[in-house]
This record gives structure tokens, sequence and C-alpha cells, in this order.
């Protein structure tokens, strides 16, 4: 909603007593930095030299009652409310689409208690959470999550939309670390939930703001569980003839318990590509990366049931140095100057499913990008990097090195690519994500995923956010 400028600076003078002057910006500069995320669809937008909806006002609270002032202020006015970690997305979730008060949460960055008996660590979720690992190290532990985007996201950022880090193998997700939660409501009121998650005193609430991706509520502080730093970590490579066997050699090792830290398996499309340009390895086959920590002994035994399983399937031992050499460099994939940018179309399709449907997701998703979008010469890629006991997640991509120059006709072009694979991973059994989240991009495929239980998700966005404030657009929630 457009507002007179009167009554804009009206607002603004509230917001300024709440924050103090200096942590509240109108700047037009400002206003376009926080115009985007690491999405496809704003950046390409803004290449093209078109304007993006910016926020109305820059706030950077420093405790959870400023955020709760703010949220009386917006409730009064009907103004969205935007939450912002690091900025760090790549599905449009931190958007600021119908302007509104953007609330960058990074001044609240404090370590509240490392408990180094119960092995855990409660911090305010403004914190980077590369900032976070080094405090922990400190002492001998770890916040076992390791996502690529550690140098830039925050704690909150890790816990909104159920994000999954290099080592969830072993460790599990955010979602799995996380012990208890402030929130603050979009009413303004600070709740906190059960010191631990596992109980039976009443239902699991607090996993409501876990995958809502600031549409509930803004998650301000959260107690995780931490590990020992590991005596050991065993890298290791093999390569295998045929993706099936890889799979299937991944399935018996997460089945039988094994306990593997990482399994990173490449199809053989990335292994040409991506494996080859960012390691420098000539593989050609499904390339798959093993890991195994923690007592020397017992990973080195681990490690050994591993291998005999992936020798019976047909794999080849690359040794120790290819493995070694992937994790020095995991996360060169995703940085300059080796990511996948502009001018390009790119998109991550990312999705999860259990062991006996991820060959037909995986299958059916690459045809129909492949196949259906051969006029535009793309490549499908995609690899296998969070493991469970019960199903596996498929890091799938596709690449468009000469997308239509014009803005309207490449944003047309990459939603018809991700409408034609999310058809296909949902009609095989997939999940429309795993990890990234559902943000704007994925918004219009909520109704579909969830069916029958969609109107019962609407109910709750109504009942815990009554004037639909609360990152308006995002998760298929409307304004």
């Amino acid at each position: 909603m457009k507002r007179a400028l009167f009554q804009a600076e009206m607002i603004r003078s509230e917001l300024e007593e709440i924050v103090g002057p200096a942590f509240i910006s109108v700047e037009e500069s400002d206003k376009l930095v926080y115009s985007t995320d690491w999405s496809w669809m704003p950046q390409m937008w803004l290449d093209r030299g078109r304007p993006l909806r910016t926020p109305d006002y820059i706030v950077h609270p420093a405790s959870a009652e400023e955020i709760s002032e703010i949220m009386e202020i917006a409730n009064k006015y009907r103004i969205p409310v935007v939450p912002w970690g690091g900025g760090s997305g790549t599905q449009g979730g931190a958007l600021p689409i119908f302007g509104g008060i953007l609330v960058d949460t990074k001044r609240l960055d404090k370590i509240i208690e490392i408990d180094e008996k119960s092995l855990t660590v409660t911090a305010q979720a403004g914190i980077i959470g590369t900032q976070l690992e080094w405090a922990l190290n400190e002492k001998g532990l770890t916040l076992p999550h390791y996502p690529a985007s550690a140098n830039c996201a925050t704690l909150g950022g890790y816990l909104a939309p159920r994000g999954t880090g290099t080592i969830s193998t072993k460790y599990g997700k955010a979602e799995d670390l996380v012990l208890s939660m402030e929130v603050v409501l979009p009413t303004g009121e600070i709740i906190h939930t059960p010191p631990v998650p596992q109980h039976a005193s009443g239902p699991d609430f607090f996993r409501l703001f876990l995958g809502a991706e600031g549409t509930f509520g803004i998650i301000t502080e959260a107690t995780m569980q931490v590990d020992y730093l590991p005596e050991a970590r065993l890298l290791r490579a093999v390569l295998f003839d045929d993706l099936h066997n890889a799979l299937e050699a991944g399935r018996l090792m997460m089945t039988r318990r094994l306990d593997p830290f990482v399994i990173r398996l490449y199809d053989p499309a990335s292994t040409l590509t991506r494996v080859r340009k960012i390691l420098g390895y000539d593989f050609d086959g499904a390339y798959m990366v093993l890991g195994f920590d923690g007592d020397p002994d017992i990973a080195a035994l681990q490690e050994q049931k591993a291998m005999e399983i992936c020798a019976r399937l047909g794999a080849r031992d690359l040794g120790r140095e290819p493995g070694e050499a992937w994790w020095a460099h995991r996360y060169d994939f995703y940085y300059p100057p080796q990511n996948l940018k502009l001018p390009w179309m790119y998109g991550t399709t990312e999705t999860v499913t259990t062991y006996d449907r991820i060959e037909a997701v995986y299958y059916a998703e690459k045809k129909a990008v492949e196949e259906g979008f051969a006029d535009w010469n793309v490549r499908f890629i995609g690899h296998f990097s969070h493991w469970f006991h019960w199903g596996v997640m498929l890091y799938s991509r596709f690449i468009i090195e000469e997308p239509p120059a014009d803005a309207r006709e490449a944003l047309r072009l990459h939603n018809r690519v991700w409408n034609a694979a999310m058809q296909a991973v949902m009609a095989n059994g997939g999940m429309i994500n795993e990890h990234h989240g559902v943000g704007l991009k994925l918004a219009r495929y909520m109704r579909r995923q969830y069916g029958s239980a969609w109107p019962f998700l609407l109910r709750l966005k109504r009942m815990i956010d009554p004037n639909g404030i609360m990152n308006p657009g995002k998760v298929g929630f409307g304004f």
C-alpha cells in the first residue's frame, strides 16, 4: 500500500523511537541492497535494468523486545514485516515484494551460554554461523551443521527454512539440532518453547516455526545441540560405473547404520563437468565421497564396512586424496569464480524422497527438463548429498547458458522449467524442497504438495497472524 509522505514520516518516527536514529534507514541505496537475496529471479531482473520493490523502512533491532514493539506498529498500520538474516537464501524468501518494514536481525548476535556439560549453545538468532562456530571451536566443540552459506547466513536463517549442512547425514539438519527457541509472534507476543524438544508434555508446537520462513513469527534466540570436534575425520572417494549401484551402496550404508558424516554422490553429468572443473579429476562415472569421523578406531571400522559394500557393488577405490581434496574445496562449488552466475539461467530444483522412489524422481525430472527444453540446450546435473535412514536428497540443477535477453521472457522461461521439474518431482513422490526452503519461488506449489492438509495450514496462518503482516507472499501464504 502506497502511503502519503506525511504518514510515512510519522511511521518512521515511531520506529526510530524503538531502535534509535542510527538503526533505521530509508535511503534508496540501502533499500536497493535489501531488494534482492541470492535467488536468480531478482538478480536477473536487476541485471536487466528492471526495478524491484524495495522495503519502505529498514530497521536493525537489538532485542526481542524491540522486535515486539515493531510488530505493534506494523499491526496498527497493517504494514508487512519481512525478517532478514544474512540474505543468502536462494528462493526469494526475504524479498520485500509488498514493501513494508524489513527487520534485519544481525544486531542480535550474542552468544548467551555454552553449556559444556549438556553440550548445548544458546545464542541470539542474528549471529553469523561462522562466528558462532569459531567460538565453539575454542572450546573443542562444533555446531555440526556446516552449510555452504555459513560465512554469511545467520542462526535464524539456518532454522527458518529447515536448512541442511554438509554433514547432516550423521548429525542431522538444523531442525534436528535445535532444542528450544525464543520467537516473536506476529502479534508482538514473545514466547519461549519448552527447554527440550523430546517429551510427552503436549504437542510439539515449536516446529511450526521451522520451515515457516518468517511467516509465523521471527526467531530471536535458539538453543542448539553441539558436539565435540572429532578426533579423526577420514575421507575417501570411490567411482561407480552405474548410478543405480552407487545409490544402492549409499542406501546400504545408511540402513545398516554405518554412520557416515557425509556421502556425496555425483551423477555422471556432474562428474564430467563440475567435479572435473573444480577438483580437476578426469573421472567418468558416478563419483562418491565418503566420510567417517569421531573415535579413530570406530571411524576406521565404519569406513572398512562401507568400502566392503562399495566393492561388492562394483566401485573402484580412488583412495584418500580425492576425498580429502573434495572436503578442502567443498564450498568452492558455490562461490566465485566457480559458482553458477549470470548471464546464465540456472536453478537448484532439489528434492527428497524415499529410497524406493529416488531413481524414478531423478530420471523423470531429468527427462522433463532435458527433453522439454532441448531448444535451449539445457543441461541437467545432480548430486545426492543428504542421506537419511529412509531416503536421500537429490540436489538437481538446470543450466541454460544463453537465456532470453528480455527480462520478462527470461523469467517466463525460468518458471516453465521449474514447472516441468516440480511436476515431475511431485508426480513421482518427491517433495518440492529439502533444505533451501519455499520462499516466493516455490510458493505456487504448496497447495498441490499438501493437498487436503493445505486448508489446515491456512487456518493456522490466519490464527497466528490475524492481520497477515508476516512475510506475505511466501511459503504459499498471501497478503
